[in-house]
């Protein structure tokens, strides 16, 4: 891309935009920015688009939402063959995450598309439940997930109400390329109400029947309704789409006990109580663990801005509270799932798990204990809500759970993308049968480890900034592709899975993998450990992962996982 010419051309295609004009005015003479601002349009990644607010094609702002819209709707139109479906769009707390929503719908309709809009902020999963429920052609959800607050980002579905399929990536990003941004005009708002393709939606469409689904998937509501008014909750949406939902869910399942931490319940785009809206991030629960120590609450939940992940914190024998990591979580949510289906016979002959590459081994642990077949899929919560659809059309499977090491969890079929709204149900459920054995789920969470071993998992992610760091991220992983290592840190690595050539050599055996490419590289390591190096699709970073496993001791196995990270990092200098 000319940097010069582009600038030039936005300045010229948007002059009577005021906001745009002088942001680009002030970087006018600051080479570094601008090309940072312009140096390359915006893309796909595994999330959807995701960038800093800001002007320029390499920024979110209006016009490279509509354009993604554009694209969006001649994908549908012209390739995908769905010209009658609607498409449905929800939005989170962010900046300009109404407007943009606003945007989508409008240029949805000036391209022929009928949009069905939500009228106030809604969730992820209510969106994919959403998009099933209303049998739209696709959804889109406004929203930057876990990112800080600077960001925002357009995330896409498909008809399944999972995130789009690399297939339909392509095809979305194909056509948007054939566009120039000044060409994404809207259709005026009235003209698109009085025309019927602009509808606005509220809960009498969705939100009800959402509700009672989550509610369907209780393993134990008899146990629920009678020790869950006993349990004491702390709840904190982070200032996002959560706090409405999650409330209404745990209030009808019989949690009466629920305390919401007053600074972070409404919705505030600057995120001002927290670093970042991520409840991954043990700070995240800040301002909740003096809360819960006050109301003497045992389980504290946290949910992102557009509720898709849940971080929990939990109060151990000694009372502190321990933040636990996604791995963790998600095993303590399939151990109860499997556990209480199979004291009421109720886990099918046919069960499946399905977790990402870089997700603990524990869960391969406790489903091989309970006879439950277990799934790998590559990272990206459209990969699980893929298998699902297989194991739908196929017949194959009973799907029971589905997560990620990144804190998104799922134990529904009608929803096909992470679900803290289900996961909180869970994780108080699973709480609420610790209570009624007298103990905890951190109490749990150490029986599980006494049972199946003990695992550690790790992630660093290292930051290329800019048209020199999305060099170097490419350079890093040709030199692991071309020259992998016979060991690391002592380590024999026994077989490397290279996801972008599908291969998987062990010696002189090659083996073909499943499924799409991507550019991840899997080490097979000696004693049952592992690495994994995954360029982010929509941030300038690389994610290194490590997992290790020891019998009997938690300190040997992080001591495993520590000195596997550090051999990676060296390798990537």
């Amino acid at each position: 891309m000319d940097i010069k010419q582009a600038y030039q051309d936005w300045l010229k295609w948007f002059s009577s935009d005021t906001q745009i004009t002088e942001e680009l005015a002030q970087v006018k003479d600051d080479p570094k920015a601008l090309e940072d601002r312009f140096y390359r349009d915006l893309a796909f990644g595994t999330a959807g688009m995701r960038g800093v607010l800001g002007a320029g094609p390499n920024r979110i702002n209006r016009y490279t939402i509509r354009r993604a819209a554009a694209g969006l709707a001649d994908y549908l139109r012209l390739d995908a063959g769905q010209p009658e479906g609607p498409v449905a769009i929800a939005y989170d707390s962010r900046r300009f995450s109404d407007v943009f929503a606003k945007e989508t719908a409008l240029m949805l309709a000036a391209r022929g598309v009928r949009a069905l809009l939500f009228d106030s902020l809604r969730p992820v999963p209510v969106l994919s439940y959403a998009v099933r429920h209303l049998r739209a052609a696709a959804g889109v959800v406004i929203t930057a997930s876990h990112n800080p607050p600077e960001y925002n980002g357009f995330k896409a579905y498909g008809p399944d109400g999972a995130q789009l399929s690399p297939e339909a990536v392509a095809g979305v990003t194909q056509r948007m390329a054939a566009l120039s941004y000044d060409q994404c005009c809207p259709m005026d708002e009235n003209q698109a109400l009085e025309k019927g393709l602009l509808t606005y939606i509220g809960e009498k469409e969705v939100d009800k029947d959402y509700t009672d689904m989550v509610l369907s998937l209780q393993v134990r509501p008899d146990i629920v309704r009678r020790v869950g008014p006993d349990l004491s909750i702390v709840y904190t949406p982070l200032h996002g789409s959560g706090n409405l939902p999650v409330r209404r869910v745990l209030s009808e399942a019989g949690f009466s006990q629920v305390t919401v931490v007053p600074e972070q319940e409404l919705p505030d785009p600057a995120f001002s109580t927290v670093k970042a809206p991520n409840p991954e991030d043990p700070g995240a629960f800040t301002l909740s663990i003096p809360l819960a120590q006050k109301v003497g609450a045992t389980v504290i939940i946290g949910t992102d801005p557009d509720c898709d992940r849940l971080g929990v914190c939990v109060l151990d024998s000694g009372g502190v509270f321990r933040t636990l990591t996604g791995n963790q979580i998600g095993c303590l949510m399939l151990y109860h799932l499997l556990s209480e289906k199979k004291k009421a016979a109720a886990l099918p002959a046919n069960g499946a798990c399905v977790k990402s590459i870089v997700s603990t081994e524990l869960a391969r642990a406790i489903c091989d204990d309970f006879g439950v077949d277990i799934f790998n899929v590559l990272t990206g919560f459209k990969f699980i809500g893929e298998k699902m659809q297989a194991f739908e059309d196929t017949g194959s499977h009973t799907f029971l759970f589905g997560f990620e090491e990144s804190f998104g969890y799922l134990s529904s079929t009608q929803v096909r993308d992470k679900d803290a709204v289900n996961a909180a149900l869970l994780v108080a459920e699973a709480a609420c049968m610790c209570q009624n054995e007298g103990i905890t789920l951190y109490d749990r969470l150490q029986q599980i480890y006494q049972r199946y071993g003990y695992f550690v998992e790790t992630v660093v992610s290292n930051t290329y900034p800019g048209k020199a760091g999305a060099e170097r991220m490419l350079e890093i992983m040709k030199a692991l592709r071309e020259a992998p290592p016979e060991e690391i840190t002592g380590v024999k690595v026994l077989a490397l899975r290279d996801y972008l050539t599908g291969v998987r050599t062990a010696g002189a055996q090659r083996q073909t993998l499943d499924g799409p490419a991507s550019d991840v590289l899997y080490f097979e390591l000696e004693g049952g450990h592992w690495l994994c190096a995954r360029p982010s699709g929509t941030e300038p970073k690389i994610k290194f992962y490590a997992g290790a496993s020891h019998p009997e001791s938690m300190e040997k196995a992080r001591m495993t996982a520590d000195k596997l990270m550090a051999g990676i990092q060296a390798l990537a200098e």
